[in-house]
């Protein structure tokens, strides 16, 4: 079974929750929880682990800047709470940092390949790579030699391109990393589902045509 297969049966296994800004059902990966915390603010929980009875939002910049601004939480709370205006960007760090942690553990764990030759080399083997990982700001050229490799071989594999090189690069502690491969494992499949959900925080974010890309040097 495949890293996105087994994403998506998460989601099939996964109870829904409904999320208070659009009033939509939907699996917990897709969504982010937030607790009351004992000041009374408003708290964002992307592990889902933090006691007290979870309020959910979808993994979005616009629902929960929408949440903050239309009072909602404070309705799903039945109480006053606090929530702040930068609530949305305090989730996103959040969410970063986690992709931080995994991209280290890969690193370390040898886990990960990272250059435009090593990922091709990856592409060939007989056990293909779980994700493909992709600085959001890097040449859109080198992208799309990545996804011909991966088309050309019949393959395939999710793509890990919400952060930058720079994110990137901090994270694995490298310096220009902007194409890397992820072996099969549950790193991959975390790093998979934490990319689909900061995804509603990077949209916008995106490289437009004619913006300056990172430049790919050596074989980062």
């Amino acid at each position: 079974m495949t890293a996105a297969a087994r994403i998506e049966k998460r989601e099939d296994d996964m109870r829904e929750r409904r999320c208070i800004v659009t009033g939509e059902a939907l699996p917990e990966t897709r969504l982010i929880r937030f607790v009351v915390g004992p000041d009374g603010e408003i708290v964002p929980d992307v592990a889902a682990v933090l006691p007290g009875r979870g309020i959910w939002v979808t993994a979005s910049r616009e629902a929960i800047e929408r949440a903050v601004e239309k009072n909602l939480f404070a309705r799903a709370a039945k109480e006053n709470v606090r929530a702040d205006a930068d609530l949305a960007a305090r989730t996103e760090a959040l969410l970063v940092a986690r992709m931080h942690g995994d991209l280290g553990m890969a690193c370390r764990s040898g886990a990960i390949v990272f250059g435009f030759d090593n990922v091709a080399r990856a592409l060939e083997a007989k056990v293909p790579p779980a994700a493909l990982v992709e600085a959001s700001d890097g040449a859109a050229d080198g992208r799309r030699k990545v996804a011909g490799l991966a088309k050309s071989r019949g393959l395939q594999i999710p793509t890990v391109g919400v952060m930058t090189s720079a994110e990137l690069s901090l994270a694995v502690g490298r310096e220009n990393v902007v194409h890397a491969a992820l072996r099969p494992g549950r790193l991959a499949d975390r790093l998979i589902f934490q990319s689909g959900r900061l995804e509603g925080f990077r949209t916008a974010k995106r490289p437009t045509a004619g913006s300056t890309p990172v430049p790919e040097k050596g074989n980062e």
